[in-house]
């Protein structure tokens, strides 16, 4: 069995823009139902949701079938939870709260296996196909995909560095809690933070990475996909289903 190709990594390497979702309701009937949807890429939140690992795999089993990716955030730059994720067959994962070249490194190192890096090794993982894929620890590197999350004022002044390093495959930048280091908290939408982060695109495509982003603003995505973003995740589930309901409640109580 071939080792799986990780499509949304071919596509950022292409600049082909991806349109994608955030997942924060766990569930694999949710996953799947939002895979048959249209999107690009999924990602799987367990930061800032309550998602456990067993749920992230039934999830990424559920959106396996459709042309979507299912990309995975860890909570932290944790390279046990980091390596877990990989072992359960995610191939692209968006690392939180990275503030240094250093902490970027530390991500690299967890996703690679040595001698690039420090991955533990596990012969019958879902990710090798439960041992079907020939080679997988020679060759898992190449298909993993790394994004890190820049989200505070002192890690903007690292976004070249950052860019720099090695198998670093794209910056994220997260407006709400480079809003809140702003001074600006709970208001992802201030003039001086969509500023920033217009800003923040445009210097990590001039160092030569995709940028990413997650938005709400329909006018604001459209002024940062002209700005340069390549992974664009345009909404979230949990607002689609509360703006849907209330919509509806709304519409039938008055």
């Amino acid at each position: 069995m071939d080792l799986p190709r990780n499509s949304f990594k071919a596509a950022l390497r292409a600049r082909t823009q991806q349109i994608g979702l955030w997942c924060t309701l766990p569930g694999s009937g949710v996953a799947e139902m939002l895979a048959g949807c249209g999107f690009d890429w999924l990602l799987i939140d367990t930061e800032h949701a309550p998602t456990d690992l067993p749920t992230v795999q039934t999830m990424l089993q559920a959106v396996a079938p459709y042309p979507t990716h299912a990309a995975a955030r860890p909570g932290s730059l944790d390279e046990v939870e980091i390596k877990r994720l990989l072992d359960i067959g995610a191939q692209t994962l968006i690392i939180p709260y990275v503030q240094t070249v250093d902490e970027a490194r530390r991500a690299v190192a967890a996703v690679r296996y040595p001698p690039q890096g420090i991955r533990g090794s596990a012969g019958i993982t879902r990710a090798s196909r439960f041992g079907a894929v020939a080679n997988y620890a020679a060759r898992a590197n190449e298909e993993v995909c790394l994004i890190v999350q820049v989200e505070t004022i002192s890690a903007m002044d690292h976004i070249e560095g950052i860019a720099a390093t090695d198998g670093v495959d794209g910056i994220f930048i997260g407006p709400a809690d480079l809003a809140a280091s702003m001074g600006y908290p709970g208001q992802p939408g201030h003039p001086e933070v969509k500023a920033a982060v217009l800003s923040a695109v445009r210097r990590i495509r001039a160092a030569g990475k995709p940028a990413g982003v997650l938005a709400l603003d329909p006018a604001f995505l459209g002024e940062l996909i002209v700005a340069g973003t390549t992974f664009t995740a345009v909404g979230l589930d949990a607002v689609l289903l509360c703006e849907g309901a209330r919509a509806l409640a709304k519409k039938w109580n008055g």
